[in-house]
């Protein structure tokens, strides 16, 4: 999300997180098109540079050093980065269809996501191998692999079957850092077998014969065992036949060859090729859709033949954005034209490695360090990202409109030079529509009626409890947005012990052309009205404004019996009583530094899996172990919550600083100044430790200021039932849960706040 954005006219969406689509991101960063909305939808917020794979199996690079952090590269493309699964096309409707998450539609569609095992072709190899391919996962593969062969007693037999560039490079970088972890444990490095199985006469069948046989030299020094003319037949209980009629038995078998197009390509109407690639022109569009692009491994040129080598992937990147951005503005594309000639540098895993191009053949040290030069710059240009504060780049021409869009792209530029106003309720009736709204259970008339108000029955015995919530989007998926936003909402009826039963919903949304701002209102609806299903609360009513940023506000109402029984407020601490915390703290810094590319991606991902889940089961629990107060971590921050419940209950805490969980990233980002806002509430701040105090400089201290969304539950709970309450919390599936301190008695010290260190 960047601010002051154009109106969105166009979008964009890229599936798949591989070479050509990081060079795409990298291309828009640096010269956005107006009015054009970039989506990334990826498994992995992580993705591997090939380049660098086997250094980093051999223990030469650390896990940053190989991986492009996806999440940061977005942010600095002005993107929207959706962390699901896609499983098929609607192309017809122009949607993306995903594993988790609603549809999403587009305007222009690029893919690539590399491509599959084909292990079907093999009996028992799908149950029986470790598949290289798609290399995204391989990481989590290799570390399993590393854990399994170290603790395995005596020795350890591995096939690898695939005797291309890939596979005797893997081979080569295996052995290497698994004889000197074997060494460091004290084991003798020969404990380790390897095997290299070659379907044809060569290894290296695409390089020339001094390569070729410099490998085969290699191997023959390194102990590999090399089978030619060894095509697998068949897996079985960790033995592998070939067709030959050879066999072996084997601890671990890598498969690292017959790749093919994934599963659900073949569901979409677009034009394959016998393997299952996407054929696609030399402008890279799909030639069966000029809506959809594709590149990398994922596609196969209709004219010109390429093997599967990252260098193409690289290379198609920048004609891919250029042909993106004109194909929105109705102008010619371009032609990719692959080289003919490219040049090979193949590691042998101890920092040494050999140069193919055409008939060359080097070898040596100095080669590896050339290689390293080269991945070293190549990776550079995705880590070392400018901040997203400085000024843009030259815009481009406006893209194409129609004479429709372009009075809605007018009417968009009026909307956000006045104030905010009503979107057009035709845009919510449609979206209302698609979500099948239903009303139950005491609700009489809402959302699926058309009313601005609904009308609901409180049965009897009942107390009804009311909440009001806004929250800003801190995220750039609007779905991903609502769900938190409408669990931070919900929080205000657990927290008193209540059950959330209705909900209504006013969105903010910037102006656009109606189909995006109808596909953007239907994602934040879906994922709010999710939360509110999954405990029992129904959606009861939505409006929607313009506005110049996405935001939402709530209404949510809650039942409680009407005799107030176990209502757990802020202002009832007791002496004696257990701090209690279920999730750690530490969101806003961390998204604060995520908006200036401070921040990496896996640290975001586990602060958006901790704002996901829902406090509800952690409310019950609480109730359950007859916590006498509670209270949600919200804008206040943990600092200010707790000097709000110290003050209506005349008490005063001790909170210990080193009990208390962060999430991971959470200090070092606090550290470097983030956030820059402070609570909302200045007055739950002015009784702070001056800066003299040592509680100052520790590292989580700025993190009690912390303004969170979605955060954890603060409670007081009876020293009795404490260790049982922490013990049903982490059963729930809150394994943060933490005692972080104790109340006592009011005026034990010259602050209400005691920082324990």
């Amino acid at each position: 999300m960047r601010a002051g954005e154009e109106a969105i006219l166009r979008d964009i969406v890229l599936v798949g997180g591989g070479h050509s689509h990081v060079g795409v991101l990298r291309q828009f960063g640096r010269r956005p098109l107006p009015g054009v909305r970039l989506t990334v939808i990826c498994t992995d917020t992580h993705t591997p540079y090939s380049g660098m794979l086997p250094g980093y199996i051999a223990g030469h690079y650390s896990y940053d050093q190989v991986h492009i952090d996806l999440r940061r590269l977005a942010m600095f493309a002005g993107a929207r980065f959706f962390r699901d699964e896609v499983v098929g096309l609607d192309r017809e409707r122009r949607r993306v269809l995903c594993r988790d998450r609603p549809p999403l539609s587009y305007d222009l569609l690029s893919i690539n996501i590399g491509s599959t095992p084909r292990l079907d072709g093999v009996a028992g190899a799908a149950e029986e191998v470790l598949p290289v391919k798609p290399i995204r996962r391989f990481n989590e593969r290799w570390l399993a692999l590393l854990q399994r062969v170290c603790g395995h007693p005596g020795g350890t037999t591995i096939a690898v079957v695939g005797a291309g560039a890939g596979g005797v490079e893997l081979t080569l970088a295996m052995q290497y850092r698994l004889r000197r972890e074997l060494q460091a444990l004290g084991r003798g490095p020969d404990e380790l077998r390897l095997h290299l199985f070659s379907a044809d006469r060569e290894i290296l069948s695409t390089h020339n014969a001094r390569v070729r046989r410099t490998f085969e030299r290699v191997l023959a020094e390194r102990g590999v065992v090399v089978h030619r003319h060894a095509e697998v037949s068949s897996v079985s209980h960790l033995q592998l036949a070939t067709r030959s009629g050879e066999y072996l038995s084997a601890d671990e078998i890598i498969w690292v060859t017959q790749a093919g197009g994934a599963g659900w390509l073949r569901d979409t109407g677009l034009s394959l090729d016998s393997g299952g690639f996407i054929l696609v022109s030399d402008t890279l569009q799909t030639v069966s859709d000029p809506l959809v692009f594709a590149a990398g491994d994922c596609a196969a040129m209709i004219d010109v033949p390429l093997e599967k080598a990252g260098v193409f992937a690289v290379r198609q990147g920048r004609p891919l954005a250029e042909n993106l951005r004109r194909s929105l503005m109705a102008m010619p594309l371009r032609r990719y034209r692959p080289q003919a000639r490219w040049l090979a540098l193949i590691s042998t895993g101890d920092r040494r490695a050999v140069a193919s191009r055409g008939a060359v053949c080097a070898e040596g040290a100095w080669v590896w360090r050339w290689k390293d030069r080269i991945d070293r710059r190549f990776m550079a240009g995705f880590q070392d990202l400018p901040p997203i504060d400085e000024p843009a780049a030259p815009l481009m021409p406006a893209i194409s409109l129609d004479a429709s869009e372009t009075a809605q792209a007018r009417a968009a530029a009026a909307i956000r030079c006045g104030d905010v106003a009503p979107v057009a309720a035709t845009l919510l009736r449609q979206v209302v529509r698609m979500l099948r709204a239903h009303n139950c259970g005491e609700v009489w008339l809402g959302l699926e009626d058309g009313e601005h108000a609904a009308i609901l029955q409180v049965p009897p015995g009942k107390a009804m409890v009311q909440t009001l919530a806004s929250c800003g989007a801190f995220i750039d998926d609007p779905w991903l947005f609502a769900r938190i936003a409408a669990n931070d909402a919900l929080d205000d009826i657990f927290v008193l012990g209540a059950e959330a039963y209705s909900a209504s919903i006013v969105a903010t949304l910037p102006a656009g052309l109606d189909d995006k701002v109808e596909d953007t209102l239907f994602q934040l609806l879906s994922g709010a009205a999710e939360v509110f299903t999954g405990t029992d609360c129904v959606l009861a009513g939505a409006r929607a404004v313009w506005g110049p940023e996405l935001a939402l506000g709530f209404a949510v109402n809650g039942l409680i019996g009407a005799q107030l029984t176990g209502v757990m407020g802020k202002g009832s601490m007791r002496p004696g009583e257990v701090l209690i915390l279920n999730k750690p703290i530490g969101s806003a810094t961390l998204l604060a530094a995520h908006r200036r590319l401070r921040a990496t991606g896996r640290w975001i991902d586990a602060a958006l899996r901790s704002m996901l889940q829902s406090n509800r089961l952690a409310a019950s629990c609480l109730n359950t172990y007859a916590a006498s107060a509670c209270t949600r971590i919200s804008a206040l921050g943990l600092h200010g919550q707790l000097l709000a419940m110290t003050r209506r209950a005349g008490v005063a805490v001790e909170l210990d600083l080193n009990a208390l969980p962060v999430l991971v990233g959470a200090a070092e980002t606090a550290a470097l100044g983030f956030p820059s806002r402070r609570p909302a509430d200045r007055s739950c701040t002015s009784r702070t430790p001056s800066a003299s105090d040592p509680a100052c400089r520790h590292p989580k201290h700025a993190l009690l200021f912390d303004p969170e969304t979605s955060g954890g539950l603060l409670a007081s709970v009876p020293p009795e039932t404490a260790e049982a309450c922490l013990q049903a919390l982490r059963a729930l599936g809150y394994p943060r849960a933490t005692s972080v301190g104790r109340v006592l008695p009011a005026g034990q010290g010259p602050e209400p706040i005691l920082l324990k260190l």
